[in-house]
């Protein structure tokens, strides 16, 4: 093999290796074959401790909108509540859920349908956090001072890829 053949298929090599490792790196393809299960209570809030606090009052978690998860780009089920603690605090719910493991899940609250965020998660959306887990039951808490009245789904996005695994329509409850 001549000098100049030898530097070509060196550097072809090199080459090769670096898009190989890109690749990789963005795509992830061993997530395809691997699952992580999360099995997290539904927590319950301390109640007051101070002498002169309130009575206690009911310790039940309230549910305030809840919907079922549809496929967009990868197969997805379960159930998507919002669920306010007994001390304020509000949580996005995650119960059953199966999805495919991919690379940058995140969860969101979307102002758009759960039909709409195929195109996108539209202005306002809230990140909740990187998907724990693409099996199981989950909470996610929701920022303080956040007005949920003007969220209307729960969305899976891969950030990474822009697209959307599924999302659930979060239809208030009847109280």
């Amino acid at each position: 093999m001549s000098r100049v053949s030898r530097r070509t298929a060196v550097f072809a090599a090199l080459v090769t290796a670096v898009a190989a490792a890109v690749v990789l790196y963005l795509f992830q393809p061993w997530k395809a074959f691997t699952d992580t299960r999360v099995e997290e209570a539904l927590p319950t809030a301390a109640g007051p401790t101070r002498q002169d606090a309130a009575p206690k009052q009911d310790r039940t978690p309230e549910n305030l909108a809840e919907g079922t998860f549809v496929t967009h780009e990868h197969d997805t089920s379960g159930t998507a509540r919002t669920v306010r603690l007994a001390d304020g605090a509000r949580l996005l719910r995650l119960e059953d859920l199966r999805t495919s493991d991919g690379p940058d899940v995140r969860v969101y609250l979307s102002t758009r349908d759960a039909d709409e965020v195929r195109s996108g998660l539209g202005d306002g959306a809230v990140e909740l956090g990187e998907l724990k887990g693409n099996l199981g039951d989950q909470n996610y808490t929701v920022p303080a001072g956040t007005d949920l009245s003007g969220f209307r789904s729960a969305v899976l996005w891969c950030k990474r890829f822009s697209v959307s695994f599924g999302a659930a329509d979060l239809t208030p409850v009847a109280g």
